[in-house]
C-alpha cells in the first residue's frame, strides 16, 4: 500500500516570535524528512487549501472571518498563539492537507501522512488557541464523513489534550475520539469523566496520565484501552494526531516516552488500520518541540506506514537537527513500573465500561 506524504516548504513561512517553541526550525525538520523520502524514490504531494465549506463543517463563519482578518499581519491572538502575514493561508493549507490525505486513503486504500504547521487540535469551533488556528484533524474527519463514512476514529497521542477535537465531536457517535495526555496539564481539559454527551456518550475517551509516564505506561494504556476499543468500534478510517511532545526530551511536558515507545504505538495503530480499515489511515503532525525527538518521531511514522521494505534513513540536512545515528531508535528507557499507567487505565475503565464490552 503506497504511503503518500503531503508536505510543503511553505510551512516554514509561518513565523512566531523569538523564543516561541513552535518555531520555524520545526518546518526544517519536516523538510529533512521529505528530502530523505524523495531520495528513496518516494513522492511528495503539495497540499491544497481547505475549502470554505470544509472549514465550516468544524468552525463558525465568525471564526473563519476573524482568522482571515489576520492575513498580511502579525497578530497575537492569545498569549501563546500568533500569526505572521501568511499564517492564515498556511493553516488553511494544513487543514486541506488532511483532507487530501483522506481522499488518498479512500481512493487508494493506503495511508497518508500530512507534515504541516501550525498544528491544529486545540482550535475550537470559534476560538484559536494553543498555537492552532484551524483544527486540521477535525476538518479531515468531517471530510471523511462527507464522503460517506459512518465510523471514523481519531487517536491523539500528543501530550496535550486535544480539546478542540473533543468538542467538535462530543455529541457525534460517528466519530470515536481517544486522547492520551498528561493530566492535570494545559489546556486543563481531558478528564476521564468527559465521555461525550447525548448520542455521543461513550465515544469520547480521555486517558489522563500522570506526569512521568513512560513507554511501559503508554504500552499498558494501548493494550487495555486504546486497541480494544478501536477493535470493537471497527472504524472505516483512522486519523492520528501525531504529536511527539510526550517524548522525554521535550521541553514543554514531563513525560518519559522514548522514540521506541512512539514506534510501538504507531505499529499498533497501523496494524489495526491494516486489518480493519483496509489501510485507510491518515496521520497529521501536531506538537513536538525538541527537534531531535521530532525528527525521530517523524522518521518512525514514515517507516511504519511505508512498511519494512522502505525504512527511512535521514541524511543531511537532517543531521543538523538530529543525532549522528541517522535517526536510529534510542535505547529502551526503563520506567519505575506502570503504577501511573495502571491508575490511568482504572480511571478510564470506571467511566467507559458501560459503553464498551471489551473493557
Amino acid at each position: 500500500m503506497p504511503l503518500q506524504l503531503i508536505a510543503s516548504e511553505r510551512f516554514a513561512d509561518h513565523l512566531t516570535p523569538p523564543g516561541h517553541v513552535e518555531r520555524v526550525e520545526r518546518a526544517h525538520v519536516f523538510d529533512a524528512v521529505t528530502t530523505a523520502w524523495r531520495k528513496q524514490g518516494g513522492a511528495i504531494v503539495e497540499p491544497r487549501p481547505a475549502t470554505r465549506d470544509e472549514l465550516l463543517a468544524v468552525h463558525s463563519a465568525e471564526h473563519i472571518a476573524a482568522m482571515e482578518s489576520t492575513a498580511g499581519r502579525a497578530v497575537m491572538l492569545d498569549p501563546d498563539t500568533f500569526t505572521s502575514p501568511e499564517s492564515e493561508e498556511l493553516a488553511r493549507l494544513a487543514a486541506g492537507a488532511v483532507c487530501l490525505g483522506v481522499e488518498h486513503a479512500l481512493t487508494e486504500r493506503a495511508p497518508a501522512f500530512a507534515l504541516v504547521r501550525p498544528p491544529g487540535h486545540h482550535a475550537e469551533h470559534d476560538r484559536p488557541m494553543g498555537f492552532c488556528l484551524y483544527n486540521s484533524v477535525a476538518v479531515g474527519a468531517e471530510a471523511a464523513l462527507a464522503r460517506g463514512l459512518s465510523r471514523v476514529a481519531i487517536v491523539d497521542f500528543d501530550v496535550h489534550h486535544g480539546n478542540g477535537t473533543q468538542w467538535a465531536f462530543y455529541e457525534d457517535p460517528r466519530v470515536l475520539f481517544i486522547s492520551t495526555h498528561q493530566y492535570p496539564f494545559w489546556p486543563g481539559t481531558g478528564a476521564a469523566e468527559d465521555a461525550g454527551q447525548g448520542d455521543g456518550e461513550g465515544f469520547n475517551i480521555n486517558v489522563p496520565m500522570a506526569a512521568g509516564c513512560g513507554d511501559e505506561d503508554y504500552g499498558l494504556v494501548f493494550d487495555e484501552i486504546v486497541m480494544p476499543v478501536l477493535k470493537q468500534f471497527a472504524p472505516e478510517m483512522l486519523l492520528v494526531s501525531a504529536g511527539f511532545d510526550a517524548h522525554e526530551r521535550d521541553p514543554l511536558a514531563s513525560m518519559k516516552v522514548t522514540t521506541s515507545g512512539f514506534r510501538r504505538m504507531l505499529d499498533d495503530l497501523w496494524s489495526l488500520a491494516s486489518a480493519t480499515c483496509e489501510g485507510r489511515l491518515v496521520a497529521v503532525t501536531e506538537g513536538g518541540y525538541d527537534l531531535q525527538a521530532l525528527g525521530q518521531g517523524l522518521e518512525q511514522t514514515v517507516a511504519v506506514l511505508s512498511g519494512p521494505a522502505r525504512p527511512l534513513r535521514l541524511a543531511a540536512p537532517a543531521a543538523h537537527y538530529l543525532d549522528a545515528s541517522g535517526g536510529a531508535l534510542d535505547a529502551p528507557h526503563s520506567t519505575p513500573g506502570t503504577m501511573r499507567g495502571r491508575a490511568a487505565v482504572n480511571a478510564v475503565k470506571a467511566v467507559q465500561r458501560p459503553f464498551w464490552s471489551t473493557l
